[in-house]
């Protein structure tokens, strides 16, 4: 997994509540185990119409969005099923941070797995990046993990609470197997020293 240390990109307005894993990935898409891939189908019901044709009203089909890396939703987003292929999808289409006032909690740590930040700030502060992010791709938004920041195109700053231990995986970019790893010295002796006292297992 990548590390995480800032991004400054493109913020996606997406002002709908309840965003559910389903709108992200629909369950046709969830017969793969590859993390790639998927982001062709990310929001696959709202892109594209019944005959694969890009949705131009949908705001990831816009010119100035294609490249966002960066969405602002509404409240709740990512409830619904447990599919870990919803952050599979978005992180595949190139989305490094959601910023919203609450997320399901499956899905919010899920982010963290798969390498994306999911920001929990209250609601009058996503109204301001909400805002920002209606400007289009000229209104670049800016986010500090180190110092816990996210910044508006205008310099506005808002500060932003995370579990330490989450801030840490993230940086350092360390997935479950990169944690496992960690500690492969300890597991080796562990295993050897097992191996001596019960050579019959």
């Amino acid at each position: 997994m990548e590390k995480f240390e800032k991004v400054s990109g493109i913020a996606a307005p997406m002002p709908l509540v309840n965003i559910d894993t389903d709108m992200i990935i629909p369950k046709e898409f969830l017969k793969t185990i590859k993390r790639s891939g998927l982001g062709v189908h990310a929001f696959d019901e709202m892109r594209y119409d019944r005959q694969g044709n890009e949705i131009p009203d949908f705001v990831l089909n816009k010119p100035q969005y294609r490249d966002a890396s960066i969405i602002v939703a509404g409240d709740n987003f990512g409830c619904g099923s447990s599919r870990e292929h919803a952050p599979w999808a978005l992180a595949d289409f190139g989305i490094k941070v959601i910023v919203s006032t609450s997320f399901a909690d499956i899905f919010y740590n899920n982010c963290f797995k798969n390498g994306m930040l999911p920001i929990v700030l209250p609601q009058e502060q996503v109204d301001v990046l909400m805002k920002d992010a209606e400007k289009g791709a000229n209104a670049r938004m800016e986010v500090d993990l180190e110092a816990q920041t996210i910044s508006t195109s205008d310099g506005e700053v808002f500060s932003f609470d995370i579990d330490p231990f989450k801030k840490h995986c993230l940086i350092e970019g360390l997935d479950d197997i990169g944690l496992t790893l960690e500690k492969v010295s300890a597991i080796d002796t562990f295993e050897t020293a097992a191996a001596q006292a019960r050579p019959w297992v």
